[in-house]
């Protein structure tokens, strides 16, 4: 009679695991190596929807000998590269390589901040960080906070907070508006919509050249929808536009936002983390009298996603937004703690991501956040002033960030559908990752410079290519 093996043991066994671990590191490692010295990048090798899946159902289909190490290879070669020179695509962090360890803990452990005890470690080390980082800001002592699973999550959460806190009734709740830029983020509108707040009470304020909020509309859209029985609730301020990487002016919206007494969220999701750089941190000059407010670790912080801190400046959050009942979670049912994180959230088993941010500081401190600011935001500035030192290629305005749009425009021809088709050719050479946009109902190609070893050799190529493949088409 054949014996089964006995595969619990085997998938728990150390010995497999010191097997198998070297392995999968080593090969992380020879691929940052590689990626950080080619002078060539290699990005993208782009498989269409039809023969990745059908790849994938063969080898999920295949019935001979599977290892680890083969297996993740094989993810990594149909893969992206996000650490290749040549990544300039979407907000999307090039991960410091201490997180692959960070997160191969987080997976081993498996705590989560739903309970303290569930999450002991990982509660405590999100109020020190939060705490950190409302300093920073410039927050009230006193601040409350924690990391969520994402910007759309984060901003979700503080609208629903924005909401509770305001103090109006539920019979109420459909007249509510929120006001927000017109390059606001999709997941401003989607959290509202989530709520129940009728598409046409979220009011989009038109933008300025320089694709700011144009603050002298905002005390008249408000006399407008106060006219109309409408019940203004939040204005939400961007820093920055995810489109072009346009900064609100967060001052004269905290004017408004105090004068009319509205809560005042600030989308830091990108541009908040250039609180760290004293160069570029006038960009949100007014945050510190903001609500609340969201940046992204996993954009601009080097983490992997998802993990947003979520701010609320001292005193301004009235009450326990969600005051969940669970007795078999809690004794306590409506009391502020900090330690029980599921209180707070729309989530309850939320990972510790907060350990990618944690030892990130302690092993290098807030100099290293400073230091990848000033770095991709002036390769963004660079990389502007030499399209525009060029024939044929157009801004389509200053960036203000590490977001850049420009074009290539022909002599003769539609200068979008040009774009267009240089853009898919791009992604057939797979050199270079870049994505595109619509500013002023205009097509242009997009870059996020995000990758520290991005520099001015590898984006003079990029700008050659793009000429090159305008000039042929």
């Amino acid at each position: 009679m054949k014996t089964t093996e006995n595969l619990i043991s085997k998938a728990y066994s150390p010995e497999e695991f010191q097997k198998d671990a070297p392995k999968v590191m080593a090969m992380i490692s020879r691929e940052l190596e590689a990626s950080l010295k080619k002078e060539a990048p290699e990005t993208i090798k782009r498989y269409s929807p039809e023969e990745q899946l059908r790849f994938w159902q063969e080898d999920f289909s295949s019935s001979g000998p599977v290892d680890l190490e083969g297996l993740m290879e094989k993810v990594m070669s149909r893969s992206i590269n996000f650490h290749s020179k040549g990544y300039v695509g979407h907000q999307v962090a090039v991960t410091l390589p201490v997180t692959a360890l960070t997160s191969a803990m987080m997976a081993y452990m498996n705590n989560c901040t739903t309970v303290y005890e569930l999450g002991m470690a990982g509660n405590a080390m999100e109020k020190v960080v939060i705490s950190h980082l409302a300093e920073k800001f410039g927050y009230n002592k006193g601040t409350a906070g924690f990391v969520v699973s994402g910007g759309s999550m984060g901003n979700l959460t503080a609208l629903v907070t924005a909401r509770t806190s305001s103090g109006i009734p539920e019979k109420d709740y459909h007249r509510l508006v929120v006001m927000v830029s017109g390059e606001a983020h999709y997941s401003v509108e989607r959290a509202a919509k989530i709520m129940g707040i009728p598409s046409e009470n979220i009011i989009k304020i038109p933008v300025g050249e320089d694709f700011g909020i144009r603050t002298e509309l905002l005390d008249r859209t408000y006399e407008q929808a106060a006219a109309e029985g409408k019940m203004v609730f939040c204005v939400i301020g961007c820093a920055c536009t995810t489109s072009v990487g346009a900064f609100d002016d967060l001052e004269a919206i905290a004017d408004f936002a105090q004068r009319r007494q509205l809560w005042f969220h600030v989308d830091g999701a990108h541009g908040g983390a250039v609180i760290f750089s004293e160069k570029y941190k006038p960009l949100i000059k007014g945050i510190e009298r903001s609500d609340s407010l969201i940046v992204d670790f996993h954009k601009m912080m080097m983490t992997p996603p998802l993990s947003t801190a979520l701010i609320y400046n001292a005193g301004n959050r009235k009450v326990n937004e969600f005051s969940p009942k669970a007795a078999y979670l809690w004794q306590d049912q409506l009391s502020e703690e900090w330690w029980n994180s599921a209180k707070h959230t729309l989530e309850c088993t939320k990972p510790i991501t907060i350990l990618h941010t944690y030892a990130i500081m302690r092993l290098y401190g807030d100099e290293i956040y400073r230091q990848n600011v000033d770095m991709l935001f002036g390769m963004g500035k660079q990389f502007a002033q030499m399209i525009k030192a060029e024939k044929n290629m157009e801004l389509a305005l200053e960036p203000r960030s590490n977001i850049v749009c420009f074009r290539y425009m022909p002599e003769h021809g539609d200068a979008g559908e040009v774009n267009r088709r240089v853009a898919e050719k791009l992604l057939e050479d797979g050199a270079y990752y870049v994505v595109s946009t619509r500013v002023g109902g205009k097509f242009y190609l997009r870059v996020t410079i995000m990758n520290p070893f991005t520099d001015e050799g590898v984006l003079r190529n990029l700008i050659a290519r793009v000429k090159e493949l305008g000039e042929a088409l």
